[in-house]
């Protein structure tokens, strides 16, 4: 059987790489890192996490929730480490983001099947099939090469970074230690720390905000925000209130001094298993670093923040994928051709995974001359199908929602029911498609 080549070593790469090695494929990752790295990238390892260290829901009543339970039961390699590197967080799943690319490293080196080279890829390689999982920040002349081959432009936008301070920085007489109803810690083993703001303070905190020094677009790019991931100023500029209904919502949050709820909040969560330091919540910006360092040292409990990284902007590259990719994620211009994770015009960590592995199956069941099988549109990876395939005037990537998924008919049961039943009617077609492989 023919091998297969991947270019790009993150999460939709190395899921892929491991299924199709799992199935008795042989396959080579063509990874640029460490000779080559992104402007978001740090580390040498693969699967950096660069955004946030957060899958985010955890519950079954939430759709990525849902599309992480269907990847645990499937034999996702992403999951699995990403449960083994896991830190607190609440409702949530997130990891520690070092551990979590040094255990990936590690096991994709160990497969016989999988070898990986260094090397950047500036061209579609020749070699067939290959699956494209270059991810957000595909590379300049590769992006080039493959708009040719599409016969489109492909579309590009920013997602923008969130900060880190220092754990000891903190000053932890004026914050308090509370997941959002208290969901899933209780008391000092709370995931989340709270920074409150009175009504007086968060109105001049967004003023600061807005008037803040930016850093500017080049003036050859033009800016599309994902919606779900909006830098926090882009938020304020919208309106004075928009933040207190967006991040720095209070609701389900007490504070224990006051025995009130705070007007607004801004939200720690921890990066690292030892919780040495924290993210802002929902605070990707594209403020200048001096700007950052004045404006965010106003939040209450920051004001000697140590800033162990400063939020930045970066580009992100995909498909219309609805136009250029057929049911098994093969450009429908280039046989051979398979493009997955966020390149495919995905959003987020667990979607990217779930692209990976959803492209190893396709491609593995058609080098095996098999009919194509996809999964059932009840389940969340069927969801991440139905998004790839939906015509829109302007295509755009998107989380995994329920709306992705076909409701159910019975409008009794509350919207959490519905969630639930949903999620177990997607667990038990599963089970059954899997079976089927």
């Amino acid at each position: 059987m023919r091998p297969v080549t991947i270019v790009g070593g993150g999460l939709a790469g190395c899921e892929a790489a491991w299924q199709l090695a799992a199935r008795g494929i042989e396959v080579t990752i063509l990874e640029q890192k460490p000779a080559k790295r992104t402007p978001a990238q740090i580390g040498n390892g693969l699967a950096e996490l660069v955004c946030s260290n957060s899958m985010r829901g955890a519950a079954l009543s939430n759709a990525v929730g849902l599309l992480k339970e269907e990847l645990r039961r499937a034999g996702s390699l992403v999951i699995e480490i990403a449960d083994r590197t896991r830190v607190p967080a609440g409702g949530a799943l997130a990891v520690d983001r070092e551990r979590f690319s040094a255990e990936m490293t590690a096991t994709i080196g160990a497969e016989p099947r999988i070898r990986v080279i260094v090397q950047e890829v500036t061209s579609i390689p020749e070699m067939r099939p290959v699956i494209l999982a270059t991810g957000p920040l595909t590379g300049d002349a590769l992006a080039a090469d493959l708009a040719k081959v599409v016969g489109t432009e492909h579309l590009a936008y920013y997602d923008a970074i969130a900060p880190i301070v220092a754990a000891d920085s903190i000053d932890w007489t004026k914050v308090w230690r509370q997941s959002r109803y208290d969901k899933g810690d209780e008391g000092d083993e709370a995931a989340y720390v709270n920074c409150p703001f009175d009504e007086a303070g968060y109105r001049a905190f967004v003023a600061d905000i807005v008037q803040a020094e930016k850093v500017p677009a080049r003036a050859f790019e033009e800016v599309h925000y994902f919606e779900g991931c909006l830098p926090v100023e882009v938020m304020a500029e919208r309106g004075e209130m928009t933040l207190a209904f967006g991040p720095m919502k209070p609701v389900g949050l007490v504070d224990p001094r006051t025995g009130a709820r705070p007007f607004a909040v801004v939200q720690l969560r921890p990066e690292d298993s030892a919780a040495t330091a924290y993210n802002l919540v929902g605070f990707q910006t594209r403020m200048t670093y001096g700007e950052q360092k004045r404006v965010l040292s106003t939040i209450p409990g920051l004001g000697e923040a140590e800033f162990l990284r400063f939020g930045s902007v970066h580009r992100n590259t995909f498909l219309d994928a609805p136009v250029l990719l057929d049911e098994a994620m093969q450009l429908r211009t280039a046989p051979g051709v398979f493009v997955a994770g966020q390149l495919s015009g995905v959003e987020g960590y667990v979607e990217s995974a779930a692209g990976g592995f959803l492209c190893a199956l396709f491609l593995a069941r058609r080098m095996r001359e098999l009919p194509f099988l996809p999964p059932p549109e009840t389940t969340a990876l069927g969801g991440i199908r139905a998004h790839l395939a939906r015509s829109v005037p302007r295509y755009q990537p998107s989380n995994i929602t329920w709306a992705h998924l076909p409701p159910l008919d019975d409008r009794r049961l509350k919207k959490r029911e519905r969630y639930e039943a949903m999620a177990q009617r997607a667990l038990r077609d599963l089970r059954d498609w899997l079976g089927r492989q």
